[in-house]
């Protein structure tokens, strides 16, 4: 192939991937697929039932993501900066996520991000747990799974 039709290929991918919300690391590790102990992985359908029975649905992802678009009724508690490294040894003192807002750590919390590339969810449920916080949620496929089943957003 020759370099012009790569270079083609590769604009045609990045522009997906922006307009899909993905993130693109090539050399980013996928998230694990079992969340840590004291942690409920969760799907989509469990989200919806979750909310409606008042949980707190946080979006982990940057303020300017959210402001393009989250689940309906979440919450922006930004993991922000990401500083640490994406593995589950992470440190989280070189990480800033303000949990504030969540200040009852009884509440039902569902937390999520860009899929599982994207380690913001994983980090801040870790973070929760280590915190005292005790129905942590984690909805690993996050906003680009909730969108594609053409969930509620705002």
């Amino acid at each position: 192939m020759n370099s012009i039709k790569r270079l083609a290929i590769a604009f045609v991918t990045l522009g997906f991937l922006a307009a899909t919300g993905a993130a693109y690391a090539a050399d980013a590790p996928e998230t694990p697929t079992a969340a840590p102990a004291g942690i409920t992985l969760v799907d989509a359908k469990t989200v919806q039932d979750l909310q409606a029975k008042g949980a707190t649905i946080v979006d982990t992802r940057k303020a300017s993501e959210f402001g393009e678009g989250s689940i309906k009724g979440a919450i922006s508690v930004p993991y922000d900066p990401e500083k640490s490294a994406k593995a589950t040894d992470f440190d989280s003192s070189m990480d800033k996520f303000d949990m504030g807002k969540l200040s009852d750590k009884n509440a039902v919390i569902v937390v999520f991000c860009n899929s599982g590339t994207c380690w913001k969810s994983y980090k801040s449920a870790v973070v929760l747990s280590k915190n005292g916080y005790k129905n942590v949620n984690w909805y690993r496929n996050g906003f680009p799974d909730w969108k594609a089943r053409n969930l509620p957003i705002e």
